[in-house]
C-alpha cells in the first residue's frame, strides 16, 4: 500500500521517519524541536518516538 501524502501525520505514530518531510514537519512541530535536534535525537536513541520523547525530556 502506498503512502497517502496527503495524510499530516505519522504513518505510524510510535516511530519516526525522518525520510518524509510531512513526517519530519509533523514530529518537529508535535515535540517542539529543530529539524537538526530531531535528526540528533533519532540518530541517539533510534526512530522510536516514547525514545525520542524521553531523550528530549518531553511527554
Amino acid at each position: 500500500m502506498a503512502d497517502d501524502k496527503t495524510k499530516r501525520g505519522p504513518a505510524d505514530s510510535s516511530r519516526i521517519n525522518l525520510s518524509e518531510d510531512y513526517e519530519v514537519a509533523y514530529w518537529t512541530e508535535a515535540l517542539g524541536v529543530s529539524k537538526e535536534k530531531l535528526v540528533e535525537a533519532v540518530k541517539e536513541t533510534g526512530t522510536s518516538a516514547k525514545a525520542v520523547r524521553e531523550y528530549l525530556g518531553k511527554k
